[in-house]
């Protein structure tokens, strides 16, 4: 019913129609109603559940990469172990495990399960909502897909962004071109410039990406712009390439050099989730299951931005599959119930509350 229901997160209608298919679905599962939170007119939906301050925050969104149409290629389909269809894997599965792992906890009295619509685009209206959810909490459980193999998410990079501006001067390509400043030219060092900030050795990328320059072919160019995508294991290698990129210097005569941007989200780093992975091995051994490994990965997720505030957080807890925004996205349907009992226990765990796994059939 979720996979079926696109919701593509640029498109604000989907998104209204799919946060009303998320409460339909929620609605028998947990017995409660969200706030209906409307910002930029994206919908996210929050469930306050219990009378006390939420000690735990439930995290994931309902917002996908597919555009609408998807269906008709990648069609909803059960093929023996394997589901497929777009966004099931990132994350409508991850959304339908919370629910049901939610429905087997009895007697919840501080938890906020936060569904949010823009993470796939970088979380620009959520994030405050988000930081404000997990305030006060003492863990944040992410219902992201898994890793490779089921692997919790222990550690992910902090992402920052960056645009650089270059502004030179036009001339006649043919008649003087002398007489300009090739902002393309004053482009390609820069480049340049910006990869070597990169450090492999602490695992720091500094990518330029997408470059543009000038607007005639027979003119040297005056503009050229350059996007840069950054990703840092530590908030130190974060900061130390925020410095580096603002001190970017012109290397043509005449030639000037703007930069814009920064951190967008902070280093999930690993002693962030320490604590929180080790009750999950602990809950999946008295479960009689496979205790799950740990992966670091690169994508960042709306974890990290609680794990920057120094709130516990585990990410990964959502399905097992793969292929998450590719053609082959797929979820393991054998994997979803032992999966989602974990995931019930450590709830049940870290709120108190009583768990019954008879409860749901």
């Amino acid at each position: 019913r979720l996979v079926r229901c696109e919701s593509p997160s640029s498109d604000l209608a989907a998104l209204a129609h799919s946060a009303g298919r998320v409460q339909e679905v929620a609605r028998p599962l947990i017995g409660a109603e969200p706030d209906v939170v409307d910002v930029d007119g994206r919908t996210h939906l929050l469930w306050r559940l219990g009378p006390e301050p939420a000690r735990v925050l439930l995290l994931g969104h309902h917002d996908t990469v597919w555009p609408l149409g998807s269906l008709e290629s990648h069609p909803f389909v059960v093929d023996g172990d394997t589901l497929r269809g777009p966004g099931c894997f990132d994350m409508k599965a991850g959304l339908v495990m919370a629910l049901h792992a939610l429905s087997v906890v009895g007697d919840i009295r501080a938890l906020t399960l936060l569904v949010t619509g823009d993470e796939e685009l970088g979380s620009p209206s959520s994030r405050p909502l988000i930081e404000t959810a997990a305030q006060g909490c003492e863990a944040v459980l992410v219902m992201e897909p898994s890793g490779v193999g089921g692997a919790l998410k222990r550690q992910r990079k902090g992402v920052s962004r960056y645009e650089v501006r270059v502004q030179g001067r036009a001339a006649h390509a043919g008649l003087e071109p002398e007489t300009g400043v090739n902002a393309a030219v004053e482009l390609a060092h820069q480049i340049l410039a910006v990869g070597s900030i990169s450090d492999a050795a602490q695992g720091t990328t500094v990518t330029p990406t997408v470059a543009a320059a000038g607007d005639s072919v027979n003119t040297v160019p005056a503009q050229a712009t350059l996007a840069v995508d950054s990703r840092a294991w530590t908030e130190v290698e974060q900061n130390r390439v925020h410095e580096a990129m603002f001190a970017l210097a012109p290397w043509l005569d005449g030639a000037r050099v703007a930069v814009t941007g920064g951190p967008n989200r902070p280093p999930m780093e690993a002693h962030s989730s320490a604590s929180l992975f080790a009750h999950a091995r602990q809950h999946a051994r008295a479960l009689g299951l496979e205790e799950p490994s740990a992966i670091a990965v690169g994508g960042a997720s709306d974890g990290n931005f609680t794990a920057g505030m120094g709130v516990p957080t585990l990410d990964g807890l959502g399905a097992v599959g793969g292929g998450a925004h590719a053609d082959d996205e797929h979820v393991l349907v054998d994997e979803l119930a032992n999966r989602t009992a974990v995931l019930a226990s450590l709830i049940a765990d870290l709120t108190g509350s009583q768990l019954d796994l008879g409860r749901h059939r």
